[in-house]
């Protein structure tokens, strides 16, 4: 017996507010990834791991937002807490590969693509694992080609968004970089449900689990406080609202003049008198 899905039990409020939870994440994480361009390597790190926790946090956030306004009708949806807390800490490592092998390589080439087909596939790991998370009295099936459709898409949009956030141009390249990433997010998951069937189980008890309620509501407070404070941090940094670089001083060292000690052009040669004079030659007035 197949089961009644509805994705959107409280109609456009889950999925409008996941998308802007997906974008604020983006937005933070990748503008964090540009930033860590702008300093020397001994800060990139901490720039990097703070931009793979707020894109972690938030693509997370969004996804169990979602789920929020997912159901079933004829069985009860709870949630593995194990497995919830693993598909954080998955999207968490997987997209901080792909970051830092682009804060370190660079948005362009080979390292702009592995870098964002990890990021990607990292998107696509946390959804499936926190959908394997899911308790109800039935089995959970997907459709082999939707499902691939929805890696593509993750994978695609996050390489995008990582071009978008290493071009270093300012503000306004980081707001696209973010609505791209919100919608790779938003894309993937809801592509990723609509390769979901549920076959029921001949059986009326109650999963095992916790409920939405119960489990979601408490676990969302911890990203949605960091992402608060991810958010402070950029926004009293200069540089990450301006995006551009440090201005560095010149470097003088003994015997290298700091300019050119030529004679300029259009002006005429100094004269010396005493050398004038050793020379027979004697200045007058009129010659000045």
């Amino acid at each position: 017996m197949q089961g009644t899905i509805d994705g959107f039990s409280y109609g456009l409020v889950t999925p409008v507010v996941a998308f802007l939870m997906a974008c604020l994440g983006g937005a933070l994480g990748l503008r964090c990834t540009t930033r860590s361009m702008l300093v020397t390597r001994s800060w990139r790190a901490g720039w990097l791991a703070l931009g793979s926790a707020a894109i972690g946090s938030g693509i997370w956030t969004m996804h169990f937002i979602a789920m929020m306004g997912f159901s079933v009708e004829q069985t009860p949806i709870h949630y593995d807490r194990p497995t919830t807390f693993a598909s954080l800490g998955v999207a968490i490592v997987m997209v901080g590969v792909g970051i830092f092998i682009v804060g370190y390589r660079g948005a362009t080439g080979t390292a702009l693509f592995t870098g964002g087909t990890i990021t990607g596939l990292g998107v696509a790991s946390m959804h499936y694992l926190g959908m394997a998370g899911m308790r109800l009295n039935g089995k959970l099936e997907y459709n082999t080609l939707t499902v691939s459709a929805s890696v593509v898409i993750a994978v695609v949009a996050a390489i995008t968004a990582l071009w978008a956030a290493g071009q270093v141009r300012g503000f306004l390249w980081s707001v696209g970089a973010s609505l791209v990433m919100g919608l790779a997010v938003s894309g993937m998951h809801y592509t990723g449900m609509a390769a979901l069937s549920v076959h029921l189980h001949h059986t009326s008890s109650t999963p095992a689990g916790d409920s939405a309620t119960s489990l979601l509501a408490p676990m969302m407070i911890g990203p949605l406080v960091f992402l608060c404070l991810a958010g402070v941090v950029v926004m009293f940094d200069p540089l990450m609202v301006l995006g551009k670089p440090d201005r560095t001083p010149v470097e003088r060292r003994p015997g290298i003049p700091a300019h050119s000690v030529g004679p300029r052009p259009g002006r005429r040669p100094r004269r010396h008198p005493g050398r004038d004079r050793a020379h027979g030659r004697v200045r007058t007035p009129q010659s000045r």
